[in-house]
């Protein structure tokens, strides 16, 4: 099991996102990708997020297509 699958302790974070940072709400060590839906551990892992939005993104190929679903473009 990879440590993707395997979060570990503490459970899912709640997240505020901000420009440039984010804030921890709630503890966790993970927040989930709002495309994919993996998980995305804290704080090591984050590094795509949409403050309008406020979702987290595993990678850069996942925060576009959340652009795209946002702007109705394909």
């Amino acid at each position: 099991m990879n440590r993707i699958d395997f979060p570990g302790r503490g459970g899912e974070a709640v997240v505020e996102y901000l420009d440039g940072d984010y804030r921890v709400v709630k503890s966790g060590s993970f927040v989930r990708c709002a495309i994919t839906g993996q998980s995305i551990l804290l704080p090591h892992d984050l590094k795509y997020w949409s403050v309008a939005r406020q979702e987290a993104y595993v990678d850069a190929a996942a925060s576009l297509e959340a652009e795209r679903r946002a702007t109705g473009r394909r």
